[in-house]
């Protein structure tokens, strides 16, 4: 088959009084496929199918089938063609449906991205949007259970002001801490906050609010609001501040920082955001601008009781790393599992064993100092199960000399069926007599 590209040329070239075969070989294509185009016998851009072609048998199955199922994958659809007697390629189906225009479009799916939307007025100081973006490829220092970081964006739905809170886990501790955290930033609380339906939010398959999530919620004394089922663009000011956390703040975050510092980044990226310009009812304004508008709540003078969990791998030193630093635990946990507990708002962390059992607590450092904080007794513990462990004497240095000793003479003579000799010459003793013999042979000649 030639393009439109490919006719236009080899009729140019018919015109300088180029043969056909001359063509053939200054375009590549066969001499009978150039005589038909010129001849006008093929269209270009059109493929020329055999008489009768095989594809017409299938054409009905494959009808039907995208009827059904109109994402049906053309791989799949040529399994089922294939025990059918369907010989072709996967190219010659996708072709054969294109060309023929057999999979129809999805009216179910066509209505979410082209249906009329109206545009949602979001009053100041009325609803808070909130949302996980989850974000590939967290770096391994960071030391998280899997290799995704979590990012909660919560964003103020009138001004756009939004704040984020980088988090190791999506369950439902995690989340009250982070949204604790994220509340501070933002400077207060709204009326209602809004949500995706969550399983953490939301009972399974209800609009009934979880149990922790309600109490969290009355603490704060606000009402919550849950998206109904594919309605997201409800809180579309959260979704593409969740657009542009993941494509200008997470795209280009080096390996090497660690999970304070990027949370600091974060903070300061949200920040710089404030100044975008928006546009309101009263024209193109900034987020700052339309920020002195809210009407913020203050936060709750107490922390809503939350205990976060986490495992940790504790080093062959028995310390364990957590929030930029790193505590001891009894050295006979040193390269073992070991689970951190934290309440929200207090100054110490409970370190226990996989089976719950606490071993340690300490006095929390601020995060991000690496500082290492060890309890005297947990030293005592480990310089004395160090030194007992120690092998006595000195270790071998890599290019030391240690020839055969008696054992390993004494066994290769056994080996080799010689006696052993009764006479050890030392080294010195051997170039003396060496030296003897020398001195005569010169003297005698």
């Amino acid at each position: 088959m030639l393009s439109e590209e490919d006719d236009v040329d080899i009729h140019a070239l018919k015109r300088q009084g180029m043969t056909i075969s001359e063509i053939a070989r200054r375009t590549d294509h066969d001499r009978k496929t150039i005589r038909a185009y010129l001849a006008g016998q093929r269209t270009p851009g059109v493929r020329q199918r055999a008489a009768p072609d095989p594809f017409d048998a299938f054409i009905d199955y494959v009808t039907a089938r995208l009827g059904e199922d109109p994402h049906l994958w053309a791989a799949t659809l040529r399994d089922e063609l294939v025990p059918l007697g369907f010989s072709g390629s996967y190219q010659t189906l996708t072709r054969q449906i294109r060309d023929r225009n057999l999979r129809p479009a999805c009216t179910a799916c066509a209505h979410v991205t082209k249906r009329p939307n109206a545009i949602i007025e979001h009053p100041p100081g009325e609803e808070t949007q909130f949302d996980w973006v989850e974000l590939p490829d967290a770096p391994a220092a960071w030391a998280f259970p899997t290799k995704r970081a979590y990012v909660l964006v919560g964003s103020l739905a009138h001004s756009g002001v939004w704040r984020a809170v980088i988090s190791p886990s999506m369950d439902l501790p995690h989340l009250l801490a982070a949204m604790t955290v994220l509340l501070g930033l933002l400077g207060g609380v709204r009326k209602t906050w809004r949500f995706d339906r969550m399983s953490t939010v939301l009972k399974a398959g209800t609009s009934d609010l979880t149990p922790m999530f309600a109490a969290f919620s009355k603490h704060h004394a606000v009402s919550v609001v849950a998206c109904r089922p594919r309605s997201g663009n409800r809180k579309g000011v959260v979704e593409k501040n969740n657009h542009t956390a993941a494509q200008r703040w997470w795209r280009n975050l080096p390996d090497d920082v660690t999970l304070e510092q990027a949370q600091q980044r974060l903070t300061a990226f949200a920040t710089g955001q404030d100044g975008r310009r928006r546009e309101g009812r009263d024209g193109s304004t900034t987020a700052k601008v339309m920020f002195t508008a809210e009407r913020l709540q203050p936060l709750p003078p107490t922390l809503f009781p939350v205990v976060v969990t986490e495992e940790r791998t504790a080093t062959r030193q028995a310390l364990i790393d957590w929030r930029g630093n790193r505590y001891s635990v009894p050295p006979e946990l040193a390269a073992t599992r070991v689970v951190v507990h934290q309440r929200l708002g207090a100054s110490t962390i409970d370190i226990a064993t996989v089976s719950g059992v606490v071993l340690a607590r300490h006095t929390l450092a601020e995060a991000g100092l690496g500082v290492t904080i060890r309890d005297s007794g947990h030293i005592t513990a480990l310089e004395t199960i160090a030194m007992a462990a120690a092998p006595p004497g000195r270790p071998h240095r890599k290019k030391e000399r240690i020839p055969p000793g008696t054992a390993a003479r004494r066994a290769a003579l056994a080996l080799t069926g010689t006696a052993e000799p009764t006479t050890v010459i030392s080294l010195a003793a051997y170039e003396q007599a060496a030296k003897n013999r020398n001195t005569l042979r010169w003297t005698h000649h």
